[in-house]
């Protein structure tokens, strides 16, 4: 049985497995959300990175908190073709590794709106401590043009 969360993250952004980094919305507003993925071992990336001691690219940390802030940024899509995609990233800090079994926590804040761009920050936290923290820009774009 899927949980319903799941089926509002895949009305919301068009990433799928093995891509989709958001597992669960846990609460949302006009301008944060909360959303939680857990890590199993059983990720493609983890083939490589690294097969003896197994971590999560800190890339992925930063799409899952990125998709976050797409679900979060939905909102201001429904009823368009439009997605948000990401534009920048800045202020890349990365704490704590994340292991296969560990679950994280995102908190994305949206801190400003400029024409198409969205600002955002974004924090990625395990057990109460930050593991990723980032600034991003997103902006509105319809992928089938």
């Amino acid at each position: 049985m899927s949980h319903p969360s799941i089926e509002k993250i895949h009305a919301a952004i068009p990433h799928r497995p093995p891509m989709l980094l958001v597992d669960e919305i846990v609460s949302q507003s006009e301008n944060e959300i909360v959303c939680k993925k857990s890590f199993s071992g059983d990720e493609y990336f983890f083939q490589g990175h690294y097969p003896e001691q197994p971590i999560v690219p800190g890339v992925i940390l930063c799409e899952s908190t990125v998709q976050a802030g797409a679900v979060l940024l939905s909102q201001l899509t429904a009823g368009t073709d439009g997605v948000p995609v990401l534009t920048r990233m800045s202020d890349v800090k990365f704490k704590k590794i994340i292991k296969p079994g560990d679950t994280i926590e995102m908190t994305v804040k949206l801190d400003e709106v400029v024409s198409n761009a969205y600002y955002l920050t974004g924090i990625a936290k395990c057990d109460g401590k930050v593991a990723a923290r980032l600034g991003f820009t997103c902006s509105i774009a319809n992928p089938q043009s």
